[in-house]
Parts: C-alpha cells; structure tokens; sequence
C-alpha cells in the first residue's frame, strides 16, 4: 500500500468533503458566475463564491472588516505572484527578495530584472534562514518598492521571521508580498495585524482544497496601484471596453475554476471545524518524530534545521553515496511518494549547499502518522544498507 510522504508538493488525501463538493457542483450546480438569468442555480453559484470568499478573508485577517471583495481567485500561487509582481513593477523600480524562494518568485523577477526591474536578493545562512539585520541593512541603503518573500520553504521548512521583515517593511515604508504556499492551513496568518501588501496562496496545500485553485489577500490601497496582467469579460460592467477597477473584477477577468472553488469552499469549512491549531499540532509532532528518526541514520546529511523550532515538517536530505533521484526511486518501489531534485528552488538550493545533486524531500502531513514514519525509515535503512553494502 502506499505511502504518500510530499504534502509540500500537493496535500493527499484529501478531506472526503472536498471531492464531494467538487462532485455536487457538477452534478447539480454547474452554473457560471455573473453571466446568467438570476435563477436559482445562478444565484446559489454566486452565493458560493461569496462564501468561499468570507472564509477566506477570515482565516487570513483581510482589511476593511475583512472585506470579502479584497480576495482575488486565481489558478494556483504562482499565477497570484505573477498578478502582483508583474502588475506592480515597472523599470527602474527596484525589489527586495531572499535566496530561498521557490521559483514561482524568482523566475517572474528574473524576467521583470531583464526588462529594467532592480533585482536585490538577501542570502540566508545554511540553515535557510534570513537574518533581519541584513534585511534592514539593504532597506537603510537602498530604496525598495516591493520586498517578496516565500513565508517557509518548500526545500527545508525553514520558517522566515514574518513578524519582524513585516516590521522593517513598515519602518521602512515598503509594501511587502507574502508567498504562503508552505504555511497557509498549518499556521495562523494575519494580514491586516502584518500590514501586508498583497497574501498570496494556494488551494491543493494546506488548505486542503483542490488543485488548480489560489488566491490573493489583498490591501485595498496596494491593490489599486496594481494593474490587471489578463483583462476580459468579468460579468460585470458589460457596456465598457476597458477593466472595471473594482474588485473582486479587476482581476478576475473569465470564468474561474467554479468545481475547485466548490472543492475549497468545503476543504476550508473542514479546517475551520477541525482547527488549524490542531492539525499543526498533529504535523509538528509527526515532524518531530520523522526529524529524529532521520537523525538517527549516520549516512543521512539533513538540510535546513535540526529541530522544529522555525519549521514546518518539511524535510530535505542526501544519503551519503547515494543519488537522491535513485533513492527516491527506490523508495517508490517500496510504496513511499518522495520527492527529490531541485524542487524548483535552485537559489534555495545554493543556500543549502545541495546544488547540483539537490536532495531528497519527505514532508508528512496531516493523515500521516508515527506508524507510516517508522514504515518508511525502516525502508530507509534497508535501501541505504543494500546501496552502501
């Protein structure tokens, strides 16, 4: 039977609600948004989305009384990052970043850097944490417009100091993005308290939704300086031919996943009545118990911390003369889903002195337990043990 050990990549299983939402939408809802005759199914479409909508701005403390029409849906993270960077930068400006984000932040940089976008990125320590002295020392020297920065990592499962590079932004007068692909369900965020710019997550991790489903928590002030990336029809303010500014429309231009909103809708309903304090709980400790079971294999060499303090139960490592895709592979055939490679971080990966080989990821979750920990470092040991013998 299998083991499924990459939470990080995609949470599995999923609640039981959340494919029976997506179901029930198809089966017996099925109406677009905005652009039909008011019926019944019209209407509970609409109702949907808006609930969807409060649930979230709720979880992630939205401004103006948590304002349901600050949340913009989009596909997946990395289109909400693309929305906010690509619509907020212009040449000459300049955008503050660390060494340990995940591509969905570097590549749109990358690209915006080689249209005249001045590109700074802080490097962490070995440990895949950024020091806020040398953050506040780049912000005394330079003037930034953005700082964009990945919450935790999705190689090693260092945590950054959120609260204080929030603190520094405000001292400093900078509108800060906060990338929450690793952290959103698993760890209370709030983005009003944080004075955030713009929250960017994803559906298919921690929140337990759907795939193909993300978003953004916006500041209605940053928000109206952003320009839309698509524009198009919105359901809304038909009789123009240009982007209606008003949100939730000015950034949801066609018709969204509306079988995913459903499927987030009840997966968010599911961590509310769960609690996310509890399911935080449940993965540190099974964090905890991979973390010292791992460390107790002299071949393994760990990246990132070794302890829980300032992570989540993300896990990178190399086994001493073994390749990581080859390791990985081998574990597959014993039942275990890995993942190894570069995890598309090679920046992270530069920090962590894993780049080239990278390494290889085992991040539990929820519905994993000590039992499938133990299952899996016995088959661990065994590989490690036929490989070097």
């Amino acid at each position: 039977m299998a083991c499924y050990l990459n939470n990080a990549a995609t949470t599995w299983p999923k609640p039981e609600c959340v494919s029976e939402a997506v179901r029930e939408f198809m089966l017996n809802g099925g109406a677009n948004s905005s652009r039909g005759t008011s019926s019944v199914r019209d209407m509970e479409t609409m109702n949907l989305i808006l609930d969807c909508r409060i649930k979230l701005v709720n979880m992630f403390g939205g401004y103006d009384d948590a304002n349901p029409l600050l949340v913009t849906f989009t596909a997946n993270i990395t289109e909400a990052l693309n929305i906010v960077l690509r619509g907020y930068l212009r040449p000459g400006m300049s955008v503050i970043t660390s060494s340990m984000e995940h591509n969905a932040v570097m590549r749109p940089l990358r690209a915006l850097e080689s249209s005249g976008v001045n590109v700074e990125v802080i490097n962490a320590d070995s440990y895949g944490q950024m020091n806020p002295s040398d953050f506040e020392d780049a912000l005394m020297n330079h003037k930034y417009n953005l700082a964009v920065i990945s919450h935790a990592s999705n190689v090693c499962g260092t945590i950054q100091p959120l609260n204080e590079i929030a603190e520094l932004c405000m001292k400093y007068n900078v509108p800060l993005v906060v990338d929450t692909a690793q952290t959103a369900g698993v760890i209370d965020i709030n983005a009003s308290e944080l004075k955030l710019s713009a929250l960017c997550f994803t559906g298919h991790k921690g929140l337990m939704g759907p795939q193909g489903t993300g978003g953004i928590i916006w500041s209605p002030e940053f928000a109206s300086r952003v320009q839309p990336i698509i524009t198009g029809g919105t359901g809304s303010y038909s009789h123009l031919e240009t982007q209606p500014e008003d949100l939730p429309d000015k950034f949801e231009s066609g018709t969204p996943n509306l079988p995913g909103i459903a499927g987030l809708n009840a997966a968010l309903q599911w961590l509310n009545d769960t609690g996310i304090k509890n399911i935080a709980e449940h993965e540190c400790m099974t964090g905890e118990y991979m973390l010292e079971r791992l460390l107790e294999i002299d071949d393994v060499i760990l990246s990132g911390r070794h302890d829980m303090n300032n992570r989540v139960s993300v896990f990178a490592f190399n086994v001493k003369g073994i390749d990581n895709g080859i390791l990985a592979d081998e574990l597959s055939r014993s039942g275990f889903e890995t993942r190894p490679g570069l995890h598309c971080a090679p920046s992270a990966h530069r920090t962590l002195n894993t780049f080239p080989q990278g390494a290889l990821r085992v991040s539990p979750g929820y519905f994993n337990s000590r039992d499938d920990v133990d299952a899996f470092i016995d088959t661990l040991k065994t590989i490690i043990f036929s490989c070097i013998d």
